[in-house]
């Protein structure tokens, strides 16, 4: 997949796991068109939410070939015609304007605006996982990391679950450098559904 096309998927993960709906039409257009194996397809089913199968989907299309992104617009363009129209946009250079209108705003979180830039100590990042219950996978996927590296972070620390959460938001500010910043483990923390005022304390 083009880069550009992998960055507007991972800028949009927040939304279209808010509005879109991945079974049926969508993952059946996706396996029809052999971008999507039938075991790819069943990875994704098996999640026990809606939001969960959409973030795997997410997950799974970059590495589909250069033929993945312009299919999942095609996979769009019957049932969620309005997602697939921002994405063109996106996809022509519309601008930050117009992916503002899919992506939801961040909203207060309660936190200094001066932090939100900085990038969180292994102090910071050590409460953060000790506080993340069950949504740590889908924090971790949001920011980027594959299934297989949540693989390893279980494999690598067997006996506790902070560890495995540790691991795993490590390595997500050792790949990312300067772009692994407050403000973005916030935009994931409200992926998997939580308020980040909860985590206001973490990072001040």
């Amino acid at each position: 997949m083009d880069p550009k096309h992998r960055e507007i998927l991972r800028a949009n993960t927040l939304p279209l796991c808010e509005q879109l709906i991945v079974d049926d039409t969508v993952i059946q257009f996706l396996y029809q068109e052999d971008i999507l194996t039938e075991s790819q397809v069943e990875e994704i089913q098996s999640q026990p939410s809606n939001k969960l199968k959409t973030l795997r989907l997410l997950s799974v299309l970059p590495s589909r070939g250069p033929r993945a992104f312009s299919g999942f617009l095609t996979a769009l363009q019957r049932d969620f015609p309005w997602i697939r129209d921002q994405l063109l946009l996106q996809q022509s250079g519309g601008g930050e304007q117009d992916s503002a209108t899919l992506s939801p705003s961040t909203g207060q979180s309660g936190i200094p605006e001066h932090l939100l830039n900085t990038i969180p100590s292994y102090q910071q990042l050590n409460r953060l996982a000790s506080r993340l219950g069950s949504e740590w996978e889908i924090v971790l996927l949001d920011l980027g990391l594959s299934p297989r590296d949540l693989y390893r972070c279980r494999a690598d620390h067997p006996l506790s679950v902070q560890s495995q959460v540790l691991a795993g938001l490590v390595m997500w500010k050792q790949s990312q450098g300067r772009s692994a910043t407050v403000q973005r483990l916030l935009q994931s923390l409200q992926t998997a559904d939580i308020h980040p005022s909860d985590f206001e304390q973490v990072f001040t």
